[in-house]
């Protein structure tokens, strides 16, 4: 892209440059304090004002020149997810099992594994989410349902034993929870 610009701008610019000594010494002395006083003074001109030829110069500037230049975009976060609601709530006893069935079948067809949050209960669809909060030390976890069970006595549910760590209820063996089923 081409630009023209004016040699009197270009001197305005360039004002106290070796490249056009003339233009620069009659810019630095109009602005001068004796010539502003002078003008000031006498509103008449006192003679003929230096001519000065003003001729126009052709610049070529290279297209990155002429781009704007943006700041890279912020990243925006994705929306928070809604927190889950609460379908039903239940208070109980539950416990845990583990070891001992570690590579069994649950009741869906899942193979056993250490270390999951997955529960056992009697009549819950399989896949549903369930908030279980231990009412003795306020721990919670979500765990989904896979297994059926149990079948001991009036306990409500049976944790696997990643989730039962993470509920501390491991030592214990068996606890006071409150369940949540979540949508």
């Amino acid at each position: 892209m081409r630009s023209t610009f004016s040699l009197g701008a270009l001197a305005l610019l360039l004002s106290g440059s070796a490249l056009v000594p003339a233009i620069a010494e009659s810019s630095l002395a109009a602005t001068s304090n004796d010539a502003v006083a002078t003008a000031v003074s006498s509103p008449e001109p006192q003679g003929p004002t230096p001519a000065v030829a003003i001729r126009e110069v052709d610049v070529e500037l290279s297209p990155s020149d002429t781009q704007i230049k943006q700041a890279p975009p912020t990243p925006i976060a994705p929306a928070p997810k809604p927190a889950p609601r609460v379908v039903h709530s239940s208070k109980g006893q539950a416990s845990w099992y583990g070891p001992g069935f570690f590579g069994n079948r649950t009741a869906n067809g899942e193979v056993f594994r250490p270390g999951t949050l997955t529960a056992a209960h009697r009549t819950l669809p399989f896949g549903t989410k369930v908030r279980v909060t231990n009412l003795w030390n306020g721990r919670t976890a979500v765990v989904r349902i896979n297994d059926r069970g149990p079948f001991h006595g009036n306990r409500v549910i049976d944790i696997a034993h990643g989730a039962a760590q993470s509920l501390g209820l491991t030592a214990s063996g068996v606890a006071q929870v409150r369940l949540e089923v979540l949508q």
